[in-house]
């Protein structure tokens, strides 16, 4: 696992945000086991006290759970994980909107484009 790590934000924001990339892209499956604290922390380089915090938050907004000793998992929560994938778009289209709207791009022509950057994308993949 490789994160790339900014120094705006927390670091365990930022491995939570990793997570819920992850899931949003499918890499991580509904019930699917991620590595412990420790592992993790092993893994990224950080201190084992950041990735506890991120897996709280992670647990607290119901993205993971963990039952007992077992290791933790991915929530099978349909409502969750569509949730993340809703937030991670809604953030990209609120930072693209306000920066569209500072050189007062009309709509019509934003639409145009976007539709065809999506477009040549997909016929790249």
């Amino acid at each position: 696992m490789e994160v790339k790590f900014n120094n705006r934000d927390p670091v365990y924001v930022q491995v939570m945000r990793h997570f819920k990339e992850q899931i949003a892209k499918g890499v991580y499956a509904p019930g699917q086991e991620i590595p412990s604290r420790r592992e993790l922390a092993n893994q990224l380089k950080i201190n084992p006290n950041t990735v506890q915090r991120a897996y709280k938050e992670m647990e607290e907004q119901k993205l993971i759970y963990t039952e007992g000793n077992l290791p933790s998992c991915i929530s099978k929560d349909e409502d969750v994980l569509k949730g993340v994938r809703h937030e991670l778009i809604s953030e990209a289209v609120h930072i693209f909107v306000n920066s569209i709207k500072s050189i007062n791009a009309p709509l019509s022509e934003v639409i145009e484009l976007v539709q065809q950057k999506y477009e040549e994308g997909e016929q790249r993949d």
